[in-house]
């Protein structure tokens, strides 16, 4: 049975922060459906995509479809954990419209994780070859370098998971 008030479960963190393992989590709850980027960036663009560039290309791309999917699945009364990154204004943005079609709560997960550790696992994850994306310590740095955590004035109901920034992102 479906939930009478629907969620929409969003993800900021930097690569290999934890997004994803929490996206499996939550979207594994009954009436829950996990929509992943990279599962149809892979399907859709693999061949497509070399650079950062690429990426927002592909992405934006998916976005224009998946935006008005996730509300109709929204307003059908089923929560939706979005596993795209909220990782800029821009994109917050995006989500921010998604939400204002519907009647749904809505959660974004903040990931406070130190690169040393983002690191430790995008370098675990690459050697296990289970992830869609291999990607470099070069390409993290790149995407980290456009990392904007979220603002009081966007006014995203949020859960941080890690300690180091969590002041800054409460006031």
């Amino acid at each position: 049975m479906l939930s009478d008030s629907p969620t929409l479960h969003m993800l900021c963190g930097k690569i290999a922060s934890g997004k994803s393992t929490m996206a499996a989590q939550l979207g594994a709850a009954p009436g829950t459906v996990l929509v992943a980027e990279d599962v149809w960036l892979e399907a859709l663009f693999a061949e497509e995509l070399h650079s950062l560039k690429d990426y927002l290309r592909c992405s934006s791309k998916l976005q224009t479809v998946m935006g008005p999917h996730v509300v109709a699945l929204l307003n059908a009364g089923v929560s939706v954990v979005l596993d795209f990154p909220a990782n800029t204004a821009a994109q917050r943005a995006w989500m921010r419209e998604i939400i204002a079609g519907t009647g749904a709560a809505h959660v974004l997960h903040v990931f406070d994780v130190p690169d040393e550790v983002c690191l430790a696992r995008l370098r675990a994850r690459n050697a296990a070859g289970d992830h869609p994306f291999a990607v470099t310590e070069a390409q993290f740095h790149q995407f980290s370098s456009h990392f904007a955590p979220p603002t009081a004035e966007e006014g995203f109901d949020l859960v941080v998971h890690g300690k180091a920034h969590r002041r800054a992102l409460e006031t």
